[in-house]
C-alpha cells in the first residue's frame, strides 16, 4: 500500500498509509476496533477500490488479479451449512484451480490433521462453533497459497482455538509462505508477529519489526534493594513509581537514562538487581497514541 485513502461519504476510514509486507514474514496490522484495519485488508484483498494512492500484491495491482495465490479469511465469516464439511473444502479448493480429487484429497488430510476427520461427512450446521472456526481456516490454507490475509484471525476464539489458529500461522510461515494479519489482541501478535503497524483512527502511527518498534520505547525499570527505598519517589528523572518494599517498578522521563538512576539508587541502598523492562506491544500503543500529534 502506497498513500492509499478510502472514504465512505465523509467519513474517512484509511488516511494516507503505506506499508510493505515482506515475503516469508508475520505481519500484523494492530489497533482498536474501527481503527481502519478491515477496510485496508479488504482493499489489500480487492474487495474494496481505493479513493487514493495504490495498491500492489504479489507484484499486480491488486488481489483480485491474483486471487488464485490468494488465501482470504473475512472477519465475518460464513459457511454453507447445509453442506457436508469435507465437500466444501473440496468445492473451495476446486474455486481456487485444484481438480476436484486433488481438492477432495487435500481437504480429507487437512481435517483428519486438526482433529476433524471423524466430522468430514457432517453437514456444517451440526458442527460447534469451534469446529465450524477450524473449517473456515481449512478453507483458506486448502489451496496452499503464497499469501494469507487473515482478518481478524483470533476473534470470537476460545482459548484452544487460539492455539490451534496460531500453529497454524507458525507452520505457514514455515512453509515459506507470507502472513498478514489484523488483530485488536496485542499480546497474541506480539507473541507471533516479525513486522508490526499499528493504526489508530485510520492513520498509520508506528511500523516496523516487533524488536525495532520495542527498542525505541523505554519500559519500566525492575529494581531490587536493600535499604529505604522512599527516595525514589523524590528523585527529579522519575514519573513513576510503583513500590513493593523492597523491589519496585520505576518509569524515567523522556530526558532522564537508567544510567542516571542507577547511580542515584546506589548512593541511597544496596542494589541487588536491576533491570531494564522492555514495554508490552499494548503498553506502546497506549502510549503512541496519547502523544499529541
Amino acid at each position: 500500500m502506497e498513500s492509499v485513502t478510502k472514504r465512505f461519504g465523509e467519513f474517512v476510514a484509511v488516511d494516507a498509509i503505506s506499508l510493505s509486507v515482506p515475503a516469508g514474514s508475520i505481519y500484523g496490522i494492530l489497533g482498536p476496533n474501527g481503527a481502519g484495519k478491515t477496510t485496508s485488508i479488504r482493499m489489500i484483498s480487492g474487495i474494496f477500490a481505493p479513493d487514493g494512492g495504490c495498491v500492489s500484491v504479489l507484484g499486480a495491482g491488486s488481489g483480485v488479479e491474483v486471487r488464485q495465490r490468494i488465501g482470504y479469511l473475512p472477519e465475518e465469516k460464513g459457511l454453507y451449512k447445509k453442506m457436508y464439511a469435507v465437500d466444501l473444502l473440496a468445492y473451495f479448493g476446486s474455486l481456487k484451480g485444484l481438480s476436484p480429487a486433488e481438492a477432495r484429497r487435500r481437504g480429507q488430510a487437512l481435517m483428519e490433521r486438526y482433529g476433524l476427520g471423524e466430522y468430514a461427512r457432517k453437514k456444517c450446521e451440526a458442527l460447534s462453533k469451534g469446529m465450524q472456526q477450524k473449517l473456515q481456516v481449512l478453507m483458506t490454507v486448502l489451496h496452499e497459497p503464497e499469501l494469507l490475509i487473515l482478518d481478524e484471525p483470533f476473534s470470537g476464539l476460545d482459548p484452544v482455538n487460539i492455539e490451534m489458529m496460531r500453529d497454524l500461522i507458525l507452520e505457514q510461515r514455515q512453509a515459506g509462505r507470507t502472513i498478514l494479519f489484523s488483530t485488536h489482541i496485542m499480546d497474541t501478535a506480539e507473541k507471533m508477529c516479525d513486522h508490526v503497524c499499528l493504526f489508530h483512527k485510520g492513520r498509520k502511527v508506528l511500523d516496523g519489526t516487533l524488536s525495532g518498534v520495542k527498542s525505541r520505547f523505554s519500559g519500566g525499570i525492575i529494581l531490587e534493594f536493600d535499604g529505604d527505598g522512599s527516595f525514589l519517589h523524590k528523585l527529579p528523572e522519575v514519573s513513576r513509581v510503583n513500590d513493593y518494599t523492597r523491589h519496585a517498578e520505576v518509569f524515567l522521563r523522556d530526558s532522564s537514562s537508567p544510567q542516571d538512576l542507577l547511580r542515584q539508587a546506589m548512593e541511597h541502598v544496596t542494589v541487588r538487581r536491576f533491570e531494564v523492562a522492555q514495554p508490552s506491544l499494548h503498553e506502546i500503543f497506549v502510549r503512541t497514541v496519547k502523544e499529541p500529534t
